[in-house]
């Protein structure tokens, strides 16, 4: 298991939970999960820069650390 395993499944996981809470209504439920995939991300970066900048690009390109909301965010792995 790869370190790209160890942490980014939870983005995954977090993208399927808004999704199903889209396509359900559970509108606020949605808005949180988006949150909680920002700082997911967020959370994942500082893994990264701790063990240096190129750990950090194999879990997310750098564009997507830039990324002011989650369908940006996920927009580089064709999801939205």
């Amino acid at each position: 298991m790869g370190y790209e395993m160890r942490r980014e499944w939870i983005v995954d996981v977090l993208a399927d939970l808004k999704a199903f809470a889209e396509h359900n209504g559970l509108d606020a439920t949605a808005a949180g999960l988006e949150d909680a995939a920002l700082v997911a991300v967020a959370e994942i970066a500082s893994f990264g820069a701790r063990n240096g900048a190129a750990e950090v690009e194999r879990i997310v390109p750098a564009h997507a650390l830039e990324a002011s909301n989650v369908t940006e965010l996920f927009s580089w792995r064709g999801r939205a």
